[in-house]
């Protein structure tokens, strides 16, 4: 119960905000309207944060901020409607969501993170007066802001609105260039009216603070219950420890030469809570299944099986760096955190492990020294550099000789302005690995043994870095070393214990170490911490690992699913095709061996031998012995 002493009051600048016939397009079309909701509320968000406001509630259709500014709020109001303009220019004419703004200044009751009262009240009022994509201020807001904006407004006269005592001021605000500087239907005013208003609204609060007070002693407010949703609809279970997935970041800044920069700065995120044991994190290859839509962030719990959704936007200036990020339980909707940085750009690595760290403390995490030691240490001094291995590890992804090519250019460029660079040493190695598969300029043993020397470089530039340990012992694998590829392998899936692509690279070492048994169920942790688009190795070494142990049955699904996204995989073409021909199941084999013969028309056993880096020759004949019987040569 609250007391007289306890009430805080305050005038602040309110914005409200509602969807314009939102029941039809819940009515005709559910899944479609929430995706757009969520999508257009993200970007009020957004706006509302870099206009130095903060979102004070967002159920339903409706949203609430404040602003110190009622500048502002006005300014924000307006950018809102623009921006929402545009995009519903790419939807349907019967799918676009324009919202209804109202903007007040006035006097409010301030309850934690909550406000109430009139001036909330009256800006809800005006949000129903203003016309769909339009906003409406009170004469209180219009009085303060003035000509400071290059904005019009139309005066539409004083209304009585519900539970107000007196009527109110309204102004539609007109957002034309042409209009800017312009009052359309205002009766000019006695001069200082504004004073003597402001004497009656002292006189009003000062009633509503007394009646507000008796209220709350006899009817204490109780928050309504949060949505919980249901565990059972999971698709995976919730792991026994907090699980996020970290969604990409939203490039706000207009220029798509900015996209790699803020994919880069999400994995930053993903890759430092990877590191932790403490922690169930999904991996990049599904979050970013999602880029560019509209989301759910219930239904991402949901398909991801985590609790705690991460999502948020960049926008860079210059210098400058304007970042928001915000932390959702999936499982209420409920908003754990929302933080705004706004930094220099040197800062890039401070605001990653600031993010990394709210995360952590928000999801009780608490780290060990030596943890904390290695969120302080990124082995990055140049930021050049930086930007220039964010691009690197790009293109080398991308597989392909001629970005392998410019991704190893890159990385050089950045080691010579940052010559104690572990990055660049470790996706050096990447490019060379990459090298022994794509072929011609060097020879395969050459790309070994520079792989080979540039990933022991990055280990002992940091000891530390999984990357560079999983690509080692890849390197190894190709060399024949076993023991050390499958010692390289764990020892990356034990520095970072939540990266699907460390276990990965484990699960792949002992397969080729013909140890399948084993392999499987480290691939499978793989596919847990990538479960929407998993790496194709994960599922590729999923399903040879079972058929080399002669669990046919078990190895079928996972060659078909790589190959319903990836049809043209030569991997996955020639595994399923030698399962089949082990079942017994010949014209399937057959057909499939057809297949293969399309994707690749020079396919012959005798080079995809030469290919093959089983440690047991036994492995080694059974696969060729098998695609014999499906009638290859």
């Amino acid at each position: 119960m609250m007391t007289a002493q306890e009430i805080k009051r305050k005038l602040t600048a309110i914005l409200s905000a509602d969807v314009k016939g939102y029941s039809r397009l819940m009515s005709e079309d559910e899944e479609a309207t929430i995706r757009t909701l969520n999508a257009y509320k993200e970007v009020m968000t957004t706006l509302i944060h870099q206009h130095h406001g903060r979102v004070v509630d967002a159920p339903g259709d409706n949203l609430l901020a404040e602003f110190a500014s009622i500048v502002d709020a006005v300014e924000c109001a307006v950018e809102i409607q623009k921006e929402l303009k545009t995009r519903n220019t790419e939807l349907p004419e019967n799918r676009r969501m324009e919202f209804r703004i109202g903007v007040n200044l006035g006097d409010v009751v301030e309850e934690g993170e909550k406000i109430f009262g009139d001036g909330v009240n009256i800006a809800a009022r005006l949000e129903n007066l203003s016309e769909a994509g339009g906003v409406c201020i009170s004469g209180s807001a219009y009085d303060f802001v003035g000509k400071k904006l290059s904005l019009g407004y139309e005066y539409l006269g004083e209304h009585t609105v519900k539970n107000i005592e007196k009527p109110i001021r309204v102004y539609r605000v007109l957002m034309e260039p042409e209009a800017a500087g312009r009052v359309l239907g205002e009766k000019k005013t006695k001069p200082r009216q504004w004073q003597k208003t402001a004497l009656i609204v002292v006189t009003i609060l000062i009633a509503v603070a007394a009646a507000f007070v008796i209220w709350r002693l006899y009817f204490p407010l109780t928050p309504p219950p949060l949505e919980v949703a249901s565990k059972e609809k999971m698709v995976f279970p919730l792991p026994d420890k907090p699980s996020i997935a970290v969604l990409p970041f939203s490039n706000m800044s207009g220029n798509p030469e900015q996209e790699y920069f803020c994919d880069g700065l999400t994995e930053e995120i993903i890759n430092a809570l990877s590191n932790l044991p403490q922690v169930f994190v999904i991996a990049r290859n599904s979050t970013f299944t999602y880029k560019g839509k509209a989301v759910d962030v219930k239904q991402v719990g949901r398909e991801m099986g985590v609790q705690y959704v991460m999502e948020g936007s960049i926008r860079r200036e210059g210098n400058r760096l304007r970042i928001t990020a915000q932390l959702i339980d999936a499982l209420t909707g409920r908003h754990v955190f929302s933080e705004r940085y706004n930094r220099e750009l040197k800062e890039i690595f401070a605001i990653q492990d600031e993010i990394a760290i709210k995360v952590l403390t928000a999801l009780r995490v608490a780290l060990t020294d030596g943890e904390f030691a290695r969120f302080q240490d990124k082995g990055v001094t140049n930021l050049e550099a930086y930007f220039k291995l964010l691009e690197a590890k790009e293109l080398a992804n991308r597989v392909h000789r001629e970005s392998n090519a410019q991704a190893r250019r890159l990385a050089e460029e950045a080691l010579s302005l940052d010559p104690k660079s572990a990055r660049a040493y470790s996706i050096l190695a990447l490019t060379h690995f990459w090298d022994f598969w794509l072929g011609p300029p060097k020879s395969p043993d050459e790309s070994i043994r520079l792989g080979i020397e540039m990933a022991q470089k990055a280990i002992s530039l940091d000891e530390n870095f999984a990357d560079a340990h999983g690509i080692l012992g890849m390197l190894y694998i190709n060399k024949g070393d076993y023991e050390k590829a499958v010692e390289s392998g764990e020892r990356a899936a034990s520095l970072a214990p939540s990266s699907a692509g460390a276990y990965v690279t484990y699960g792949s070492t002992l397969m080729h170490s013909s140890r399948p048994a084993e392999a499987i169920p480290i691939l499978e942790k793989a596919l847990r911490l990538s479960p929407v688009k998993p790496f194709s190795m994960s599922l590729a070494n999923l399903g040879n690992s079972h058929r080399m142990i002669g669990k046919f049955e078990e190895a079928l699904p996972f060659y078909k699913r790589l190959l319903k996204d990836l049809p043209m995989h030569l991997t996955g073409n020639v595994g399923l095709t030698a399962t089949y021909a082990q079942m017994g199941r010949m014209e399937d084999a057959r057909a499939q061996a057809a297949a293969l013969m399309k994707i690749d028309p020079r396919f012959s056993l005798e080079r995809w031998a030469r290919t093959l880096r089983y440690r047991n020759p036994a492995d080694t004949e059974r696969l060729l012995e098998a695609l014999r019987k499906a009638e290859l040569k």
